[in-house]
């Protein structure tokens, strides 16, 4: 191992306490889980304002170990204790939901190492980003099960490539087969966080997301305001057409405060994210979701030199219209970390990521999106004291 080399005893020690001391530290095991949410059991009957606090979701399952959005990482998020697994949804050529954080699929897929599918490389834009590759619009489901999934960033996670080609891309329906499997087996739901990527852009394709995440969640019975999974997208425009058509928890995602979600710029709605985290914005997604998940900027912004600094009002604002708060995204490696959390000079080392968490947990937030659920979870066991 050359670059990154010294990031492995911290990633052992992390990931080996989080799996083999979780039931100690009351966030792992079906009895401890069982008592810390009040879960019943079943996919039934447990509110999302159950769920411990802070919540620990595994952002694309345990990313921070497995290349993600696959079996095996929403498994080892699972393993270690996550309280919830999220998936991104895109569609194939044919309608199946499967689980990509983007539909450009180059660079998690082995799809450039298939000559068969050498045409379908192209360029589209997609939300007016011009991108070159290949995308799950343009193959059926059987052509995407012959790829396989592979490390989306190699050069901060080289550990994670020695996983590159183990699974294939899964279906939604598969994670939910997996879901319900896993959930009877311990006890309690597996509790799903759920995104619909661009679906402005697939519904003009005729590719529709939200009606058929909608048939699978009622196949599945995830459909009712007390199912365990949440909905989510930055289109609030999505989250408002699956209200109608389900009663799951609906959260509305929230990048930086200069965006406008595109399905405002396709709708001519001029508001951007600065006006939706005002009360008067955050009353009107409280008319159709439960939550919000800003980015942590919109938290606690940061100072030119990339250090935190003081927090804005967005969550009292946001509990004040009932609303919940699950920013994303917390990672171990410096990269990732607000500057003064950063140890040493290694961009891919980890850094003081428990520190940060402690930051982000004093604001009051209710939950948080994280590439390492284990560091998440002993950071949010020692949060509750």
């Amino acid at each position: 191992m050359t670059q990154g080399a010294d990031t492995s005893p911290g990633r052992r020690t992390v990931l080996g306490a989080a799996v083999l001391g979780t039931a100690a530290l009351g966030v792992g095991g079906a009895t401890a889980a069982r008592a810390e949410a009040g879960e019943r059991q079943g996919g039934h009957g447990s509110s999302y304002r159950d769920l411990p606090r802070p919540t620990v979701i595994a952002h694309r399952g345990a990313s921070g170990y497995r290349p993600e959005h696959t079996i095996g990482s929403y498994q080892l998020a699972l393993d270690m204790g996550a309280h919830v697994i999220e998936q991104d949804l895109v569609p194939t050529k044919d309608g199946h939901l499967v689980c990509r954080h983007e539909n450009d699929i180059t660079g998690t897929t082995d799809v450039a190492a298939h000559p068969e599918f050498a045409s379908r490389k192209t360029t589209k834009s997609v939300d007016g980003v011009s991108l070159t590759g290949w995308f799950t619009e343009d193959f059926t489901l059987a052509e995407l099960k012959t790829l396989r999934a592979k490390e989306r960033i190699p050069g901060t996670r080289q550990e994670n490539t020695l996983y590159d080609g183990r699974w294939a891309v899964p279906t939604f329906e598969e994670v939910l087969r997996w879901a319900e499997k896993e959930g009877r087996r311990r006890g309690r739901p597996v509790w799903l966080h759920v995104e619909t990527k661009h679906p402005t852009y697939f519904r003009k394709l005729g590719l529709g997301l939200e009606e058929r995440l909608a048939k699978l969640l009622r196949r599945y019975g995830r459909d009712r305001h007390d199912s365990p999974v949440f909905l989510q997208s930055f289109e609030p425009s999505s989250m408002e057409r699956m209200a109608k058509l389900v009663s799951s928890p609906r959260v509305v995602l929230l990048w930086t405060a200069d965006d406008r979600p595109w399905d405002f710029r396709e709708a001519g709605d001029p508001r951007t994210v600065a006006d939706l985290v005002k009360p008067e914005g955050l009353k009107w997604i409280a008319g159709f979701a439960q939550g919000i998940g800003p980015v942590l900027d919109l938290i606690i912004p940061k100072d030119a030199s990339g250090k935190l600094g003081t927090p804005t009002t967005l969550v009292r604002d946001a509990h004040a219209k009932g609303l919940i708060l699950h920013p994303y995204t917390m990672r171990n490696e410096n990269s990732f970390l607000p500057a003064d959390f950063r140890r040493g000079t290694d961009p891919n080392a980890y850094g003081d990521a428990f520190g940060a968490f402690k930051v982000y947990f004093e604001t009051g937030i209710d939950g948080i999106f994280t590439d390492n659920a284990d560091t998440g979870l002993l950071a949010a066991a020692d949060f509750r004291g």
